[in-house]
């Protein structure tokens, strides 16, 4: 269900970067959010490294990598927790794929609220509410 953009920056180069990131996402967000990868949607953007810039400086000058990871999960089904945990594993993660991160690498995760969310033309309160209904002990 979640919707993630990944942008990034690396002087790594291989034919299965961007299939290894989205795996490394997939996984970390299945794992540590409880997210179902198959309602997982998954954007990989390459940005140049000469056109990111922290610190005032390039991070093609830095020789530094970085990422920004945009998660967008409906409000409440993560704790903090989960949350602190999702973007330490993930810094851990990336920086083996991409090399040393520069310090200001970001990842937000979107609480959306669940009437203004959803995939497959319906919201996710309404998925709730049908398995609420689903599930409904019967009436005597």
């Amino acid at each position: 269900m979640p919707l993630i953009t990944v942008s990034y920056t690396s002087s790594r180069q291989s034919p299965s970067l961007k299939a290894d990131i989205a795996s490394a996402v997939s996984e970390l967000t299945a794992k540590i959010l409880r997210k179902d990868p198959k309602v997982t949607a998954i954007i990989v953007k390459p940005i140049e490294a000469g056109d990111w810039f922290a610190g005032g400086k390039s991070l093609a000058e830095q020789k530094l990598a970085s990422y920004w990871i945009d998660i967008h999960v409906s409000e409440g089904t993560n704790t903090k927790d989960e949350k602190a945990a999702y973007l330490a594993a993930m810094f851990r993660r990336m920086g083996g794929i991409l090399g040393p991160l520069h310090p200001e690498t970001y990842l937000h995760v979107d609480e959306v609220k669940g009437d203004a969310y959803g995939f497959g033309g319906l919201t996710q309160e309404r998925r709730y509410i049908a398995g609420k209904l689903e599930v409904a002990p019967e009436k005597p």
